[in-house]
């Protein structure tokens, strides 16, 4: 058995998941993008040092900022620590809310052709001179499904995207659809953490971004920026309010305005997460703002192990 919990930025889905841990035998595999980069820890809720020498947390603090992670690599790596996690006699809870990541783990990954550089400097060369926002239109136009996915400032995944079509003349979306899960058989119980009042939804993301700036984040960013290793390209830096305040310090715009610009892209992705959930079927719905809402779902998760005899 395989348990996930997701859901929108900012839902409480980590502390869900921490409070599940210290009761029940499951131990938690992160589902997050940002999660696996080692110093990106306040713009990214991640669990702090002391609850993870207490609870374990798998898949988080793996990578450097320079690093790439995809969607590919989470796959093999959240199998492996399934089948680790399981040997051992315990039952994996898979938490957090990047959807690329889920649904490849869920449904499985194309084979897609390899990367090509002489295409990709093309398509990057296009960019430099139309903008990614065009590239993002052209794909609009060759892979809807896909487009609607993907973000119009995410260069890597629009390029990768435009490679596939390219490459082998049919949209990757096609091409993913006729895939398998390495779950495939195994049984899953799947719950998301979805705020019904969105306008206080909201106030709270807001109240969030403002505490993550109060807890030193831009101290943070620029800690990472005199690195001098990254850049705004680097898709550790493209992280929800990482990429406003660099810009910030690029001297792009106010520091207030950097945090309106986070706060409102924040929105924007729990936006495309709730997106996201509403064409998927089989999740249970759990409003986190009703009163006793983790006691319900606790409820439930007792019985979905004890049909497993835990």
């Amino acid at each position: 058995m395989v348990l996930v919990l997701t859901g929108p930025t900012g839902t409480g889905k980590s502390d869900w998941a921490a409070k599940a841990a210290e009761t029940f035998p499951v131990e938690i595999v992160s589902v997050d993008s940002a999660l696996v980069y080692r110093g990106l820890d306040i713009g990214t809720a991640k669990p702090p040092p002391n609850l993870r020498a207490r609870i374990e947390h798998h898949l988080i603090d793996i990578c450097d900022p320079t690093e790439s992670y995809s969607a590919g690599r989470f796959v093999t790596d959240a199998t492996a620590c399934i089948a680790d996690i399981q040997a051992r006699g315990r039952v994996p809870l898979l938490v957090g809310g990047t959807m690329l990541y889920l649904r490849a783990l869920l449904r499985g990954i194309a084979e897609l052709p390899k990367a090509s550089a002489e295409l990709r400097q093309s398509i990057d060369e296009r960019a430099t001179r139309d903008g990614w926002a065009a590239l993002h239109g052209e794909l609009q136009r060759l892979d809807p499904q896909a487009a609607a996915r993907i973000h119009p400032n995410d260069p890597q995944r629009i390029q990768r995207a435009l490679e596939v079509c390219y490459t082998t003349g049919r949209p990757m979306s096609e091409l993913q659809r006729a895939t398998r899960s390495p779950l495939e058989g195994t049984p899953l119980h799947r719950w998301a953490l979805v705020p019904a009042d969105r306008q206080g939804f909201h106030e709270r993301l807001a109240h969030r971004f403002e505490q993550m700036m109060r807890s030193g984040l831009l101290d943070e960013v620029i800690e990472l920026r005199a690195r001098g290793d990254l850049t705004p390209r680097h898709p550790a830096i493209r992280a929800v309010g990482y990429r406003q305040i660099w810009a910030h310090l690029d001297g792009e715009c106010t520091l207030n305005e950097a945090k309106e610009h986070a706060i409102t892209a924040t929105r924007h992705l729990a936006k495309r997460q709730m997106t996201w959930l509403r064409a998927e079927p089989g999740i249970e719905y759990v409003d986190p703002q009703i009163p006793d809402a983790f006691e319900g779902w606790s409820r439930q998760l007792k019985r979905a192990l004890h049909q497993l005899g835990r």
